[in-house]
């Protein structure tokens, strides 16, 4: 959310940047604006209200003292209906307020000045590039590794569940482990705390980190008991420290998590679903920080470097795209996603997105930290996966592939495999 000041100082920004995001309602700045106005100006009448009355109140203190009991009556009564209309007033702020609220909740945050401004994934910018993609005609596309050698069942999941919730089977469910164990090992090592997380949130939770309103469709309910299954482990570890001011000796916090993950993918019918690039269900071991608002923008750039150190340990060629505006989502100022080479498909996939939030998020949620004068700022959030686990695991099976069908280890992994090699059984 966005600062009502920020807005009513900088209008004009803030309605560009909505029509570089490819949001069509700018004229929400404009409503925001006048409700704001309002509310402002009723905040005045009550406040003069409040303080005829609370003078009218000495008053009759002193009337009665001296015995003018009608005169008394007469402000006692002229108070009654000045309380009344306080009464009225507030509640008429109640209202504005919550006006206010609902329109600042659909205006989307201003990008960074640093974000290239385009509207479509073709406008994005390729930042860096590492290590040399493979090409070798005889690399097999991942589903049709896993499937020959039932490392990965995609029907028994569905049967189970639905399309999109696989089965993971002896050595890829090791291999998946594996990566988990490395990743957060990796986090710690770089000063990351580990959580373990509440895999449901309530409403509050998803409204503080920008699920909601603007992602509902992507997330699974439970309606009975007013829960959302999380979608990302950004949720539950944002919200962490929800309503709380932090002591500035606390700052900056750096937290990781692996969990599940479910996402409903509305609007993805159609594109490219084979294999694991696109599940209802998947792992992620994600990255969160909470700094200071002067720092926010360096701690990305620290995240990004965290998040690529991974694929070049595992020896994964990839790129890093800083992400235009039109393609970078509601919430954030500054995005960069991490796309991996996958050599059986001869495309790139995206593994990690790192996120600067500035104090979007943190304004939803009044995370705010203790300054030394005992006033309060509001934080800046940011979050990265560190990584996404299907996606590196189909670029692990099409770059480490052999052609004897077995598939090696990347070394960094074979202490947590206990191996260096998957031998094929079929």
């Amino acid at each position: 959310m966005l600062d009502v000041t920020f807005i009513r100082n900088n209008p004009d920004i803030v309605k560009k940047a909505m029509v570089n995001k490819g949001e069509d309602n700018p004229q929400l700045i404009d409503e925001v604006i006048n409700v704001d106005e309002q509310w402002r100006s009723l905040v005045e009448e009550t406040d003069n209200l409040r303080s005829e009355s609370n003078t009218k109140a000495q008053k009759i203190g002193e009337l009665m003292g001296q015995g003018k009991k009608e005169e008394a009556q007469e402000i006692i009564s002229y108070t009654t209906k000045l309380k009344e209309q306080i009464q009225e007033k507030e509640e008429q702020l109640r209202s504005l307020k919550q006006a206010r609220e609902d329109l600042l909740l659909q205006i989307p945050n201003v990008p960074h000045e640093s974000v290239p401004i385009g509207e479509t994934e073709e406008d994005n910018e390729v930042f860096k590039t590492w290590g040399e993609p493979h090409g070798e005609d005889w690399r097999k596309p991942h589903w049709e590794i896993v499937e020959e050698q039932g490392w990965i069942d995609f029907a028994r999941g569905a049967k189970v569940t639905g399309a999109g919730f696989p089965f993971y089977v002896g050595p890829i469910a090791r291999l998946q482990r594996a990566l988990v164990n490395y990743f957060l090992n990796r986090a710690a090592e770089a000063g990351y705390t580990e959580l373990q997380v509440p895999y449901f949130v309530n409403e509050d939770s998803a409204r503080g980190t920008g699920q909601i309103p603007d992602k509902e469709d992507m997330m699974y309910e439970i309606p009975r008991d007013d829960f959302f299954v999380i979608p990302t482990a950004e949720v539950p570890i944002t919200n962490f420290h929800r309503d709380e001011i932090l002591e500035d000796e606390k700052l900056p916090l750096y937290y990781a998590a692996f969990t599940p993950c479910w996402r409903r993918e509305a609007g993805s019918y159609g594109k490219d679903v084979k294999g694991l690039n696109r599940l209802h269900q998947f792992d992620k071991v994600e990255l969160v920080k909470i700094v200071y608002p002067d720092t926010a923008y360096d701690e990305l750039e620290s995240l990004r470097e965290h998040a690529e150190s991974l694929l070049e340990e595992l020896q994964i060629p990839y790129r890093t795209l800083l992400m235009c505006t039109g393609d970078m989502g509601f919430t954030q100022s500054k995005k960069y996603d991490l796309e991996v080479w996958s050599p059986g498909q001869k495309r790139w996939l995206e593994v990690s997105s790192c996120s600067n939030f500035g104090s979007f998020q943190a304004r939803r949620m009044m995370l705010r930290r203790r300054k030394d004068n005992s006033d309060t700022e509001i934080l800046h959030t940011l979050n990265g996966s560190g990584l996404a686990l299907p996606r590196v695991v189909a670029a692990i099976l099409e770059i480490y592939q052999q052609e004897d069908g077995s598939i090696k280890i990347p070394e960094v992994l074979q202490s947590f495999m206990g191996t260096d090699t998957i031998t094929p059984t079929n």
